[in-house]
């Protein structure tokens, strides 16, 4: 057999299922619309663009046969065009970012979602039983410096005046401030230790989950569980969405990398980052809404039924904006 045709055979052989995904997705925007790909395939594009474009450049210095170097520069000038030939403006971009992007990247998360929204409340819920049934355990979840006093052997007067009284130098919205300081961190750690295989943002949802529950394991023998909710979710609704958010992200990517499927685990991993990287965007927009609520809107509104109300509202709205926004059907 010719040596250069069964080097070009083998060549083909090796990557022309690449090409056949590639010649699909163009097809379907070319002849029908680019409303019709999916998630996946938005981010799956411009990789089989760069793959096709980097078997070209191995064909053309290899000296491949000219069929298979003509196909793969039609195939590349094609998907360049609709990669780069049209560019919507700035503001569509965004537009369509809030509109669909956003919200479709949200979706595609939901079993993650799932997940660091479950181990997150299980998390609290076993917090609180340990240090209900022993107050010792309250020191390893949190240490005295951040409870600042607000301790399992702390008054229930003390304890009232933080969640009521006018706000000072020291007091708990000095607790409020690192809170908020911490969710964030969390938010960012979960997303970017995702790719030790989740593990390490199970751990963090784990502790975080902790903290709430010893807080309320010190608050709810006083009879002020309800107040310190109100409290705390007037921005947490916001706050504690965003930190579930962020690791479901995280655990999308350490998933894709434990189990990469056929693509094998870059390519997956990649794909995966995508959505995750988009969902990201929306957990920075969310903690810039929880830093105004925590700087304003607690401070202002002392009244639990108010707080409630704000906390309520707010949760509302990101579930029905994460799961009614870019539902339209595409045409």
């Amino acid at each position: 057999m010719n040596a250069p045709l069964f080097a070009s055979r083998h060549f083909r052989a090796e990557r022309e299922a690449d090409w056949a995904r590639l010649e699909a997705l163009l097809d379907l925007v070319e002849n029908k619309s680019p409303k019709r790909l999916s998630e996946e395939d938005l981010f799956e594009l411009p990789r089989l663009y760069r793959a096709t474009l980097s078997a070209l450049s191995v064909a053309r210095e290899t000296s491949l046969d000219a069929s298979l170097v003509a196909y793969l520069e039609r195939l590349s000038t094609r998907a360049y065009f609709v990669l780069y030939g049209c560019r919507a403006p700035w503001g569509r971009q965004i537009a369509d970012f809030f509109a669909r992007g956003l919200p479709q990247a949200v979706r595609s998360l939901w079993p993650e979602i799932l997940v660091a929204a479950l181990l997150t409340l299980l998390s609290a819920v076993a917090a609180y039983a340990l240090v209900r049934g022993e107050p010792g355990w309250f020191g390893a979840i949190l240490s005295p410096e951040m409870a600042n006093g607000r301790d399992m052997n702390a008054s229930t007067e003390f304890l009232r005046k933080s969640l009521y009284d006018k706000p000072d130098d020291g007091g708990l919205e000095v607790f409020a401030a690192y809170l908020f300081t911490h969710n964030a961190q969390v938010s960012f750690l979960c997303f970017a230790l995702g790719f030790a295989l989740g593990i390490p943002t199970l751990i963090l949802l784990v502790q975080n989950g902790a903290m709430l529950g010893a807080l309320f394991a010190v608050y709810a023998p006083h009879g002020l569980a309800p107040g310190l909710f109100g409290w705390l979710m007037i921005h947490g609704s916001t706050e504690l969405s965003a930190i579930v958010l962020a690791a479901a992200a995280g655990l999308r990517i350490g998933r894709a990398i434990a189990f990469p499927g056929e693509r094998g685990r870059i390519a997956a991993a990649g794909v995966a980052g995508g959505a995750a990287a988009t969902v990201m965007l929306g957990v920075v927009l969310m903690l810039l809404v929880a830093g105004l609520l925590e700087g304003f809107a607690r401070q202002l509104v002392t009244s639990d039924s108010a707080r409630y109300a704000i906390a309520g509202g707010m949760f509302a709205l990101w579930v029905a904006y994460f799961t009614l926004a870019g539902r339209a059907r595409r045409g």
